[in-house]
């Protein structure tokens, strides 16, 4: 059982990762293509370290960034949807490698679709501009899902040896 303190200190951490890579895009040939380097973190964030932590690290992620001024309620409501539907496909279908390369493309895809009806744009422009995203997010979710299971494991094995002393 982790304590409340260790548990606030990693939601913290992993808001701040969401936040962080956020800042950073991969440019794309036609506008409206970049690719969000948060996104394949935020799938990996949620299967490692379960829903609960990563809807709170998200919601926290996007408080900062409309604290910051980097983020409008329209950016944070899209990525809900994103979090939201990323969330449901893991808890519903498992953490296996092929529904975690499905969950970032088909979360970015339902937030699209979100957003073609927010603003009453045609959404099938949204969805193929989010195709090149798509594909990255799909590639990087399950390494840095395998990478972020590792630290969460030597975290253990640190504590545990700090504890010893």
């Amino acid at each position: 059982m982790q304590s409340r303190v260790g548990w606030i200190t990693e939601v913290g951490l992993l808001a701040a990762f969401i936040t962080i890579t956020g800042t950073f895009k991969l440019p794309g040939l036609l506008p409206g293509t970049e690719f969000q380097l948060s996104a394949p973190l935020a799938v990996a964030i949620c299967a490692v370290f379960g829903f609960g932590k990563y809807i709170t690290a998200g919601m926290l992620s996007s408080a900062a960034g409309l604290v910051l001024g980097t983020q409008s309620l329209v950016n944070v409501f899209i990525a809900m949807i994103f979090r939201i539907t990323v969330g449901l496909i893991l808890m519903l279908l498992g953490r296996s490698w092929p529904v975690i390369l499905l969950a970032g493309p088909v979360g970015s895809a339902v937030a699209r679709l979100a957003l073609g009806g927010i603003i009453g744009k045609a959404a099938i422009p949204l969805l193929l501009a989010a195709m090149p995203g798509m594909l990255y997010t799909a590639l990087a979710s399950w390494p840095l899902t395998a990478l972020l299971a590792r630290v969460k494991q030597q975290k253990g094995k640190v504590l545990g040896h700090v504890i010893q002393r």
